[in-house]
């Protein structure tokens, strides 16, 4: 089985991947796990540490060749609100509770929970449900978890 031991970020590594894996968020968190390529291949991820892994990095094979590292479309709740404080507040609930959640222009996505997208319409939140590939903040601690991963 072929081995990967290095993560280099989308856009730092040259030539086109062997391969590609497309992963869940969690799926993208790992440090040493067998993962099976579009193609059937299987790659041993076999890291010094758990790393979260982006759309577009590449996992270094043994032999200096790539396998391309796909987010997957994955169901969520996409969260707007009717102002930009509305929004910030609904942030900072949400921050409250360590919800992992991917900030955009005038929305916030998070994985699916009821009683979170209750607690956002009673904030006055529009809430509907949408596919797509889930990239949370990190976090203001997270920082040692990407120091496995060569990133410009």
């Amino acid at each position: 089985m072929e081995r990967a031991c290095e993560v280099l970020a989308a856009g730092t590594w040259r030539g086109a991947p062997v391969d590609e894996v497309e992963l869940d968020y969690d799926g993208r968190h790992r440090r040493r796990v067998v993962l099976v390529c579009a193609s059937g291949r299987e790659v041993l991820l076999d890291l010094p540490a758990a790393v979260q892994l982006k759309d577009g990095d590449g996992l270094a094979l043994q032999d200096g060749a790539y396998v391309l590292v796909r987010a997957a479309a994955e169901p969520l709740l996409e969260l707007r609100a009717p102002t930009a404080p509305a929004l910030t507040r609904l942030a900072w609930h949400l921050g409250n509770r360590h919800v992992p959640a991917q900030l955009g222009d005038g929305w916030l996505r998070i994985r699916p929970d009821h009683v979170l997208a209750d607690l956002a319409r009673r904030l006055g939140a529009d809430v509907s449900e949408t596919r797509s590939a889930f990239e949370p903040e990190p976090g203001a601690y997270a920082g040692h978890a990407h120091s496995m991963v060569r990133r410009p």
